[in-house]
């Protein structure tokens, strides 16, 4: 196997990677990934022990231990440009000897969970409810850079979105993966369970109107009609398809949970965002941890 460049994979003077500022043996194969950097200790204050505290940029880790299971927390703010980098710098970390700068040859499989906040698209979902997803649409053009085989399912549900939406393919190319089925059956209990949506920006992309019109008007009532199979459209947000896209394609076991701080069809928001993040914290990480 070639040598991958010091451009192309940047390792620091301790021996971390560049923007996670982490070593190998500082990550656990569990992580949770949160967008917010404060989100992190809301996490972590759980954990029975932290071993590592790690921060560069937003970039905040804290590594640790519920019981006997080993957990890492790591912030990547908000946006699946943010995700490229985390899941491509999360997977050199387990599946790149730094010493060599070489692929290993037996690569290794991390489970990865966001726990997120977003928006409801459909009018039973309510606010501060939780949502898993069972796959993620992407609108964000990430994995349109790769090169990668489209399962039939995927072909399917990007065709049948981009087809009912109507959206302009000259501004963006739908693409899907689905979550893992493994993380998914541990969010049954108390999550709704649908296709997310994730957007690049929070305004346009996501349909708001402030002084600036959008080029996709009436883009909530497209989402919230859209039906492939028994499957819907439940929420949207910022970062579930680089996830799923990227983990797939990478090997790793990915999930995303989200607590719905906005309801787009009602137009209601939380009265207390803060309690909710913390009560799906809490709920997700007994969910995520049961049985270890």
């Amino acid at each position: 196997m070639s040598k991958i460049a010091e451009s192309e994979l940047i390792i620091t003077g301790r021996g971390a990677i560049y923007h996670l500022d982490l070593r190998p043996e500082e990550l656990a194969e569990t992580v949770i990934l949160v967008g917010d950097p404060d989100r992190v200790k809301k996490v972590s204050k759980h954990f029975d022990r932290i071993e590592v505290q790690c921060q560069h940029r937003e970039f905040i880790t804290h590594t640790g231990y519920i019981g006997k299971k080993r957990l890492s927390v790591l912030s990547t703010g908000i946006g699946p440009d943010n995700i490229d980098i985390a899941l491509n710098e999360l997977d050199a970390l387990v599946n790149i000897d730094f010493n060599s700068r070489e692929v290993k040859a037996e690569k290794k499989s991390l489970q990865i969970i966001r726990f997120g906040t977003s928006g409801a698209l459909q009018a039973d979902i309510p606010v501060d409810g939780f949502v898993a997803s069972s796959h993620g649409i992407g609108l964000d053009n990430l994995l349109n850079y790769y090169r990668y085989e489209k399962s039939h399912d995927e072909n399917a549900i990007a065709e049948a979105f981009t087809k009912q939406t109507g959206l302009d393919t000259d501004i963006t190319r739908p693409y899907a993966f689905a979550g893992s089925s493994l993380l998914l059956s541990k969010f049954n209990s108390g999550y709704h369970q649908g296709m997310t949506v994730t957007c690049p920006g929070f305004y346009g992309p996501q349909g708001r109107i402030l002084r600036l019109e959008v080029s996709s008007p009436g883009l909530i009532n497209k989402l919230t009609d859209f039906r492939y199979g028994n499957h819907r459209i439940t929420n949207f947000e910022m970062e579930t398809s680089a996830i799923y896209g990227l983990g797939r394609l990478l090997g790793h076991h990915c999930m995303s949970v989200n607590v719905i701080v906005a309801n787009r069809v009602l137009q209601a928001f939380s009265k207390d965002s803060n309690a909710a993040v913390e009560q799906m914290i809490r709920h997700s990480l007994e969910a995520l941890t049961a049985g270890d």
